[in-house]
């Protein structure tokens, strides 16, 4: 398929900003979706990565397109290829959310790339964050989105990648179709591949419901935070491979001396998602 990046390099420096009151009943639902106990009363620091389900893009069901994404042309640009994943990013934590604040979040759209990988144009949009809680900055936040076609019938499969290995720490975890409806439903997250069986295997040729990114890396980033008993001040992370609800999940996690490095993966695959966190 061919895409014209000339043209989509125009949408570089576009912005949007929303902003949306971090309420205790949110802070519940944050905790009860990853069966944990935070606080929740107004002034209570919030838990790490809430934000991501806080100010999101509103689009009317008219507005959506096939994947029920929102349509692209409006702040992100129309990328022609119909896989959309998030490919990773980073965090730099500058200060605590409070439950209470209102939270404003303004994005840039910082870079468009084309790459060729084995399976034909991979399309890359950085989009950065930053958030404010009461007018503090508290987050500058990376997003990478990659953008791929569907691979051809026949096309050969890629080559296996290694086996991960047990983290020194790691604890597994179940990914129902009920969290990724939850986690779904706490980001205004319309993207069927999460919730709609059918679509994920007839249409986009997945084995189930794919395992969200952003649910993965705020696991990633929680566990970090609760083996050095502090938030971190920055983390980063990367998605390489995919993770379905027809397999459990381990998340690992090895002190390299600088730092944790941390990962996912399920019993007998490979990395899912990496990521380090540094104090």
């Amino acid at each position: 398929m061919h895409v014209d990046i000339d043209h989509l390099r125009q949408w570089i420096g576009n912005t949007q900003s929303d902003s949306e009151v971090l309420r205790p009943t949110t802070v519940r639902q944050f905790a009860a979706t990853f069966d944990r106990d935070w606080p929740s009363e107004v002034g209570a620091e919030a838990p790490l990565l809430i934000h991501l389900c806080l100010a999101q893009p509103i689009a009317p069901m008219s507005a959506l397109g096939r994947d029920g994404h929102p349509a692209l042309g409006g702040f992100l640009p129309p990328v022609p290829l119909p896989r959309r994943m998030w490919a990773g990013g980073s965090f730099a934590f500058h200060g605590p959310i409070l439950v209470g604040d209102e939270v404003t979040r303004t994005s840039t759209i910082r870079d468009v790339t084309l790459k060729e990988g084995r399976s034909g144009a991979l399309c890359f949009v950085t989009v950065d964050h930053q958030v404010t809680s009461n007018g503090r900055t508290v987050i500058s936040e990376r997003q990478d989105i990659v953008y791929r076609d569907v691979p051809p019938p026949g096309a050969p499969a890629p080559k296996p990648a290694p086996t991960a290995p047990d983290g020194q720490e790691n604890k597994g975890l179940i990914p129902t179709p009920t969290l990724l409806f939850r986690y779904s439903a706490l980001t205004f997250n319309g993207h069927r591949i999460h919730y709609d069986k059918e679509f994920c295997t007839t249409t986009e040729g997945y084995p189930g419901l794919v395992v969200h990114g952003p649910m993965q890396a705020t696991m990633l980033c929680q566990m970090a935070a609760d083996l050095e008993g502090r938030s971190p001040t920055e983390f980063t992370f990367r998605s390489l491979s995919p993770l379905f609800d027809d397999a459990p999940i381990r998340l690992n996690a090895d002190s390299d001396g600088k730092g944790l490095r941390l990962w996912t993966a399920r019993p007998g695959g490979p990395v899912a998602m990496e990521a380090h966190a540094v104090w």
